[in-house]
């Protein structure tokens, strides 16, 4: 994995790229979130407090943010990175629109998730455009 990471330090980025070491403090945030709020969603719906059908975008969610390193890093494919990353966005914003009407709290602490995630994204994108 060091020699993916050399990759991506190699990579031309944008003068508003962060740091890389600030990834890790946030992201660690970011997974109690998701912890907690994701958490909360199936074991509602495995109590079957709320319908199962609210936490299928949850699923997809976690099943994309998961990929994105191993597609970004592993196969060191900048537009494969780029797809999963509008999946992991069009999935949390849809987790969020459906588990609103019965956990209003579960879609509002993810608000710094989806500020991030859309921030990833317009990164990611930015990347993979200036690296073509």
């Amino acid at each position: 994995m060091n020699n993916s990471y050399s990759w991506y330090s190699h990579l031309i980025k944008p003068s508003w790229a962060p740091p890389s070491w600030l990834f890790g403090p946030v992201w660690s945030v970011l997974y109690i979130i998701i912890f907690a709020s994701f958490g909360t969603v199936f074991y509602k719906v495995w109590n079957k407090q709320i319908p199962l059908i609210v936490a299928l975008p949850f699923v997809l969610n976690l099943f994309f943010n998961s990929i994105f390193t191993y597609l970004q890093f592993g196969l060191k494919s900048n537009t494969l990175a780029a797809l999963d990353i509008l999946l992991v966005l069009g999935t949390l914003v849809w987790a969020m629109i459906v588990v609103y009407p019965y956990l209003k709290w579960v879609a509002l602490i993810n608000i710094p998730y989806l500020l991030w995630v859309c921030f990833a994204t317009v990164l990611q994108l930015t990347v993979t455009y200036l690296n073509r």
